[in-house]
């Protein structure tokens, strides 16, 4: 009876311990606490950030956010720096150091609520954005300190999934200002963070200027006739180094937000047309000579109805494209730059147009486009930009080819 009874309790205990680590967290998630605060697993060990894996998207709510001011771009190369936020978990000898970082492949960026590039966000932006740990084998210096010595306790994370302003990251979260009180004469604008109606923060003050920029309806404000109760956006830049920030552009209403967030969305179409489609190379059938690819997220959906049967036709192209759409494939670098775009591209017939499993940087629309001539590029996991057939093709500055670069 002893014995049996052993045996059971052994029995529960194992299919704790089993469930008890079936429940463990696989990574770390700034739910835990800051980058720099060390967090264990049930059996003692570091419990580690989420490593990304080439040809894979990273699972929902992976990443670490860190917020920072934008002070350095080289936009061919999708690269950048940020100074780093001030925050209450660092020491004051690691503050407004900057953080270097590449965009991914699939990493998408917002400016006044629209997909945009690097280079239509001013320097000196504040940002928000979602960052991963470099690979191990990147052993890649960190940045100088701005000529002071030190090391944000965030500089592994290089490489970013998605970068935003203060409008949008607001925005997208159906957040408003809403002023409480302003002073002309002390440059202050206090407001409480509103989300769908309700307050969603302590008030706050701001820093405004002469300098500052109001949009209002369908062209520009004064300061003055922002009345208390007024609902806004702003974007920000010296934020945490003298209080909240200071605002630079603030919207007063909504047509001046819905025009700003249209206006970069046509900003945003225009540059990937000149571009093309950022995706990878899902799969491959040599002797098929076809092609299949994922289209990345990144970019406005609406680009790729010009992939269907009824995409507009420019003047000069046959009306056969209409009927058998077609497009072209672009070998490219995890950054998206092309070496040659001319002879770097290949294409031919869209065979199908499926859609794959949802997930963070993956558009779900796959293409399966049969190839008149096979790449070495056109490989599993590598980085592609598809272009229509509908677009026409415009050969971009030399800046943007790495022709030369090496």
């Amino acid at each position: 009876m002893r014995r049996a009874l052993l045996s059971s309790l052994a029995c529960l205990f194992a299919s704790a311990q089993l469930l008890h680590g079936a429940d463990a967290p696989a990574y770390r998630t700034d739910a835990d606490g800051p980058s720099n605060k060390k967090v264990l697993k049930p059996d003692g060990k570091p419990l580690e950030w989420f490593q990304l894996f080439d040809g894979e998207f990273p699972p929902e709510g992976s990443a670490h956010a860190i917020s920072g001011e934008l002070i350095r771009i080289e936009h061919p190369l999708r690269t950048f720096r940020i100074r780093v936020d001030r925050d209450d978990s660092q020491d004051r000898g690691v503050w407004d150091l900057p953080l270097e970082a590449e965009m991914l492949p699939y990493g998408a960026i917002f400016y006044h609520g629209s997909f945009a590039a690097l280079a239509d966000i001013p320097l000196g932006t504040h940002l928000r954005g979602l960052f991963y740990k470099r690979p191990p084998e990147d052993k890649t210096p960190p940045p100088d300190g701005a000529y002071r010595r030190g090391i944000t306790p965030d500089v592994e994370f290089r490489r970013c999934f998605r970068l935003e302003d203060d409008f949008s990251y607001h925005a997208r979260q159906k957040q408003l200002w809403k002023i409480e009180s302003m002073s002309l004469k002390e440059n202050k604008l206090v407001a409480r963070l509103h989300q769908e109606g309700q307050p969603a923060g302590e008030p706050k003050t701001f820093e405004i200027t002469k300098a500052t920029r109001v949009m209002q309806g369908a062209g520009f404000g004064k300061l003055d006739a922002l009345p208390p109760g007024q609902d806004v956006l702003f974007n920000l830049t010296w934020a945490t180094l003298y209080g909240p920030g200071r605002i630079t552009d603030l919207w007063a209403d909504a047509e001046a937000r819905d025009l700003a967030t249209a206006q970069q969305r046509e900003v945003h179409q225009l540059y990937i047309r000149d571009r093309g489609l950022p995706a990878w190379v899902s799969a491959v059938d040599d002797e098929q000579e076809t092609v299949t690819v994922t289209l990345f997220s990144n970019v406005d959906p609406a680009l790729f109805d010009d992939l269907g049967l009824n995409a507009p036709i420019p003047k000069g192209m046959p009306e056969t494209t209409k009927t058998q759409p077609q497009a072209n494939l672009f070998v490219a670098e995890p950054n998206l730059m092309t070496y040659d775009p001319i002879n770097d591209r290949k294409g031919g017939n869209i065979l199908e147009r499926t859609t794959a499993p949802a997930a963070p940087g993956s558009s779900g629309f796959q293409l399966k486009v049969k190839c008149n001539m096979m790449l070495e590029g056109y490989r599993p996991r590598r980085i592609i930009v598809v272009q229509p057939a509908t677009w026409i093709y415009r050969t971009l500055p030399v800046e943007e080819q790495l022709w030369g670069r090496e």
